[in-house]
């Protein structure tokens, strides 16, 4: 197989794909970094790592679209995920669709979020023929708060996070959309 077959689309610098098993030991790591978690709850363990990857894959199954693995393409390194995911968690913008970012830290700051987010609401405006995009972030993400301003997104409201209320640093959460396909 070439290698990019595996890409189910592609920007200018990434390749966007499913999940596989060989991503788990990259995506543990990038995950139990305190830099790429900081505005987390906590570091994510191996094995909440695997229900991740299982759940990315289910939601792939199901509805052809997740937070994807991504790969630079000069390289075919795997570096972290960008992509979509269905929210279901109790609020009053819920369900809904939101565009979501995690990168290895070693990869920041080379527009590769920004670059891969632009992308992926093509690929839901094209394929996917969804409507909305939303895109959640504590309100002490800057760095995320700006990707989604950079990619179109406008802010909608702030909230307290029903998953983070009990943790004062990051319950303070914005949510921002973006209305991708008006036909």
């Amino acid at each position: 197989m070439i290698a990019e077959d595996k890409y189910l689309f592609k920007s200018e610098r990434l390749g966007f794909r499913n999940w596989l098993e060989s991503d788990i030991e990259i995506m543990s790591k990038i995950n139990s970094d305190e830099k790429v978690m900081e505005f987390f709850p906590g570091i994510v363990s191996k094995d909440q790592t695997i229900e991740f990857i299982d759940k990315m894959q289910g939601q792939f199954k199901e509805k052809g679209f997740c937070y994807f693995a991504v790969e630079k393409l000069e390289n075919n390194n795997f570096i972290g995920f960008i992509g979509l995911s269905e929210k279901s968690f109790k609020a009053e913008f819920t369900p809904c669709i939101d565009i979501g970012w995690r990168l290895n830290s070693k990869e920041w700051n080379k527009g590769y979020a920004t670059e891969g987010a632009k992308r992926c609401l093509q690929y839901a405006n094209e394929v996917l023929k969804l409507e909305k995009i939303v895109s959640i972030a504590p309100k002490i993400n800057l760095k995320s708060e700006l990707v989604m301003k950079k990619i179109g997104m406008e802010k909608v409201l702030e909230f307290e996070h029903p998953l983070l209320i009990n943790d004062e640093r990051l319950r303070e959460c914005v949510l921002y959309q973006i209305m991708i396909n008006k036909n």
